[in-house]
Order: C-alpha cells, then sequence, then structure tokens
C-alpha cells in the first residue's frame, strides 16, 4: 500500500478555510468568500480593530486568530443577529460594544469545533480548545504559545464578507507531519486520496503595520481573562 505524504499545515490550513466560511455563511445567512491562496508568515499576530484568539492541543497542537476590522465585525454581528431574529433598532452600531464582541468570540468557538471535527474525521487525530477570546486592540501583539516547539509554522487565510469587507484568520501548529499508514475505514481502495471538497460536503450533512510586542498567550489570557 502507498503512503501518502502530505503538506500537513496547508491542508489543515485548507480545512480551517471551509470551517471559517461554512460557519460563517449558515449564522450570517450570507455570502462568505477566501482567497485561493494561503500565505506562509513568519509569526501570527492579533491586529486591530477586534481580534480573537483560541488554542488548540492534543493529538496536535495550533492557535488560530481571527482579526476583523471594525467594518467586518459589525457586519458579521448584525448579519448574525437580524438571521436569529433580533430588530435592526436594538442592535449595537458600534464594534467597540460587549454585544459586538462577545458575538465574535462564540463564532469563533464554533469555527474552531467545526474545523476540529473535520480534522478528526479526515485523520482520526483529536484536539481540545480553550474558550476563545476576543478584544479590541488599536496596535499588533504577536502571540506564541509556551508548549510549541521550535519553528511554528504559520499560515494567513484572506476572507471577504458579502460587503467586500476583508477580514483574516492567521494560525500556526507545531512542525508536523500527518502520514496516514492505513486508509480510513470504509475506504476500498489502497491509496489514500485525500478530498477536502468532499470532507466538507460530508461535515455539512453531519451538522445539516503598527509596532508589535511579543506577548506570550498565557499573559494575554491572564490579562483579558
Amino acid at each position: 500500500m502507498a503512503i501518502k505524504r502530505l503538506n500537513t499545515v496547508n491542508e489543515v490550513a485548507k480545512i480551517f478555510c471551509y470551517a471559517v466560511k461554512d460557519v460563517l455563511q449558515a449564522s450570517t445567512s450570507s455570502t462568505i468568500s477566501f482567497s485561493p491562496t494561503i500565505q506562509r508568515i513568519p509569526s501570527i499576530s492579533l491586529k486591530p480593530d477586534i481580534g480573537c484568539f483560541v488554542q488548540f492541543s492534543g493529538d496536535y497542537t495550533g492557535l488560530f486568530i481571527m482579526n476583523l476590522s471594525g467594518e467586518a465585525a459589525i457586519e458579521i454581528y448584525k448579519r448574525s443577529m437580524k438571521a436569529m431574529g433580533f430588530p435592526e433598532e436594538e442592535l449595537a452600531s458600534d464594534f467597540t460594544s460587549d454585544e459586538v464582541v462577545n458575538c465574535t468570540g462564540e463564532i469563533i468557538n464554533q469555527i474552531v469545533g467545526k474545523a476540529r471535527h473535520m480534522v478528526e474525521n479526515e485523520y482520526g487525530l483529536t484536539a481540545e480548545n480553550n474558550q476563545p477570546k476576543a478584544i479590541t486592540i488599536s496596535t499588533a501583539i504577536t502571540l506564541s504559545v509556551a508548549t510549541m516547539l521550535e519553528r511554528p509554522q504559520c499560515r494567513r487565510l484572506s476572507f471577504k464578507t458579502q460587503n467586500h469587507n476583508p477580514f483574516y484568520v492567521e494560525m500556526n501548529m507545531e512542525q508536523t507531519e500527518f502520514i496516514r499508514l492505513f486508509p480510513r475505514e470504509g475506504d476500498s481502495s489502497g491509496d489514500v486520496q485525500t478530498d477536502i471538497d468532499a470532507l466538507v460536503e460530508a461535515n455539512d450533512q453531519d451538522d445539516n503595520i503598527p509596532s508589535q510586542e511579543d506577548v506570550d498567550i498565557d499573559a494575554i489570557m491572564a490579562e483579558f481573562g
């Protein structure tokens, strides 16, 4: 049987692309698009106006960040609230409001949960995440994970809302490679085929630059927790 080697971090980043798109489209009843280009970057940062971060660890380890402009955050918040039946006049209009920040954190929690579920379905590997934290910031903050191995692999993913407001996901993972030794249960082929589009479809059915400061994630959690 052939052993198929993958560019693991890019494959996981692709899964996160679909998770972000699927969760946001479902929660906002609007169109979310992402760039087909994944950027390799030296480090990941929280950036203005709203930054949200969550750490995941287990069979694999990493850190997920979403950075939104005030316009993107307000659009996502209002569309999400309206989709749940809240009238326009009752909604916050300032991205710094607790309602917008808390909504962003809850959406991130759903995104990371879906992405972990997809990784588990595809690779049989599990991870858990802590509670996401969203904050309003005016200066970029570079994050690191104290338990991360040397040379973490960092990626940036670019998205746009239906109103063309850009927002970004940055993520890093420990330097790792997922190498499948056996086909998935029910896979009759000898060679393993990784089809992320098919994986997304299956999960949908199941779920019917300013100055920068190096800061450890534990310190950020303590400060804003």
